[in-house]
């Protein structure tokens, strides 16, 4: 029998998750799983040993090996080839973003929907926004409300901080494709391009008739004709957490 495949323990998510050359335009992309990333940072950066990677990700150093030189060849084909280099995947487990608020306990069966926030509406730039609403949905019903700071977090950063939220979804304006991956990674549905009240917007998504743009960009906020209706989502396969599976 095969051996159970261990997942490898990040401990931040990339906050920057796409690279590509200035003076060309990249025509081919390497795709680089976080892990491969995450040894990356902590070998080369860090300047750790093997060992202590291994340890660290909670993998044998045999796997650190295989990994770390599986990354540094992506970024070699990337840098000689001119290729864009993008962050995103892998079989990871991720350890939670501390965050220094009171956030309200979120019951066994319950569904979080996180809004970007400011003055009731949804702000529209994911990577700038200083506030989230988060409201619980229970049964279809919003059942808790509550208004949580970011605390100045950057974009990549905003994904940690609303896994560590416990949120299972997100609705926003413009979001970037790195932010995009980022939420991704952490399990958690997009829901982008939106506009307008974040209360009647969540209300939507509960009830699941939600209008959205699934190719909404932080650079370009319109809708795409009437875009998509998310149907009753919030339950199903695409809004649980899955860690890379």
């Amino acid at each position: 029998m095969p051996r159970p495949f261990i997942c490898r323990r990040i401990e931040q998510l990339p906050v920057y998750r796409s690279f590509s050359p200035d003076d060309i335009t990249a025509t081919e992309n390497v795709l680089m799983t976080v892990d491969e990333f995450e040894a990356l940072r902590l070998l080369d950066d860090e300047g750790l040993t093997q060992e202590a990677c291994a340890s660290r990700m909670n993998i044998a150093r045999t796997t650190v090996t295989a990994v770390y030189d599986s990354a540094r060849k992506k970024v070699a084909d990337a840098l000689v080839n001119g290729k864009r280099l993008l962050i995103t995947g892998g079989h990871c487990e991720y350890d939670p973003v501390e965050i220094d608020q009171k956030i309200i306990e979120k019951g066994i069966h319950t569904m979080r929907i996180a809004v970007t926030y400011e003055n009731g509406e949804i702000f529209q730039h994911f990577g700038h926004t200083e506030q989230f609403k988060l409201y619980d949905v229970e049964e279809g019903k919003i059942v808790n409300e509550q208004i949580v700071e970011t605390n100045g977090s950057g974009h990549g950063a905003l994904a940690g901080f609303l896994q560590a939220a416990k949120a299972d979804a997100l609705i926003c304006g413009g979001i970037g494709m790195g932010a995009q991956m980022a939420l991704a990674d952490a399990g958690i549905k997009l829901y982008a391009g939106v506009q307008g009240s974040a209360d009647a917007a969540a209300k939507a998504l509960s009830d699941g008739t939600l209008k959205y743009d699934p190719d909404a960009r932080c650079d370009h906020h319109g809708h795409h004709g009437e875009g998509h209706e998310c149907g009753h989502h919030l339950g199903d396969e695409g809004c649980r957490r899955h860690h890379g599976e």
